[in-house]
């Protein structure tokens, strides 16, 4: 069980899923190099509660976008911000993620991604 985990949703345009989806397992094997003890990313299927506002609301997602939701989890908060502090410095981080982010070709807006880190609640 981790004591403590990044958790993140974002959403991502549909024509982009598959390549997504090729950074994102080479991605959390980095991770896990760093320290994590799990990488997980899911993709929204069943997001209307009703009374209850939506991953959709939250993240302004349009139409033929899909919602990615995902955690790392870590043995500790300290392993956490190692790992927050080297993995963005792996130079496999910037062949991976750099061209992604690029206005030419932008996969996904990092600006939309909700992000935190969390800690057991009980």
């Amino acid at each position: 069980m981790a004591s403590y985990i990044d958790g993140f949703i974002l959403p991502l345009p549909e024509k982009h899923l598959e390549e997504y989806k090729r950074v994102s397992k080479k991605v959390a094997e980095i991770w896990k190099e760093y320290g994590a003890t799990d990488y997980k990313e899911f993709l929204g299927d069943d997001l209307f509660l009703q009374g209850t506002q939506s991953f959709i609301d939250l993240t302004n997602s349009k139409e033929k976008e899909c919602i990615v939701f995902g955690w790392v989890s870590f043995p500790s908060k300290e392993i956490r911000d190692q790992a927050n502090q080297k993995v963005p410095l792996d130079p496999r981080m910037e062949e991976l993620v750099a061209p992604l982010t690029q206005p030419d070709r932008l996969i996904f807006n990092a600006e939309r991604m909700v992000y935190g880190g969390f800690k057991p609640l009980w």
